[in-house]
């Protein structure tokens, strides 16, 4: 438990160091409660592709209070209206994402498969909120690169239904399939200067 305090602590300065605002939470709910004081009921929304964020019940507080949400993850939705929920995604107000890993220096390190999601976290929305487990934070970015290869991509391959030798074998493997899901990497060092960035770490483990 000390390592995790002192992890927890080391990441936190890290990250307030490179410009991010920063957050504690200790739970699911603290977490939840955090991030509907950072926006306003009138405030639009645009939500990645997040396991994190949809297990905090973050959507359901926002829906009832009544902003407006922009999302590509709704069931049924035709080619245009997908194609036409992640535009609306990177221009919302606020865009709502986890990260796939967060180093112990202080860099938010993530591999997208379209770019919708690494794109709104750096420029379009004014204020991005970025919800991050415990278990997602590295020590540096060659070990957030391995987590996202071994990790987080055979994971969300599998989730979405993609022919990838990872989603087959769970690990990372030379991968030239047309369904590659790690085709753009972003790593943000400090936060982008337009762009207010609030990182919430959360003593628990979320997401992929």
């Amino acid at each position: 438990m000390l390592r995790r305090d002192k992890v927890l602590e080391e990441t936190l300065t890290a990250l307030s160091k490179n410009g991010f605002r920063v957050f504690f939470a200790k739970g699911k709910e603290e977490a939840k409660d955090t991030v509907l004081k950072l926006i306003s009921p009138e405030e639009s929304i645009g939500v990645g592709g997040s396991i994190t964020i949809r297990e905090i019940g973050l959507l359901e507080a926002l829906e009832e209070r009544g902003n407006k949400i922009f999302q590509h993850w709704i069931k049924g939705l035709s080619p245009k209206e997908f194609s036409e929920a992640l535009n609306e995604e990177v221009k919302a107000e606020v865009f709502l994402t986890s990260s796939n890993a967060v180093t112990r220096d202080g860099k938010l390190v993530n591999k997208d498969m379209t770019g919708n999601r690494v794109s709104a976290m750096i420029f379009g929305p004014k204020k991005v909120i970025v919800v991050v487990g415990i278990n997602k934070i590295v020590s540096d970015v060659n070990e957030a690169l391995d987590r996202i290869r071994n990790i987080a991509a055979p994971l969300n391959a599998k989730r979405i239904g993609l022919k990838t030798p990872c989603a087959i074998t769970g690990v990372c493997n030379d991968c030239d399939s047309p369904d590659r899901i790690c085709r753009v990497t972003t790593i943000i060092e400090k936060c982008p200067s337009l762009t207010e960035m609030n990182v919430i770490l959360v003593n628990e483990e979320l997401g992929y």
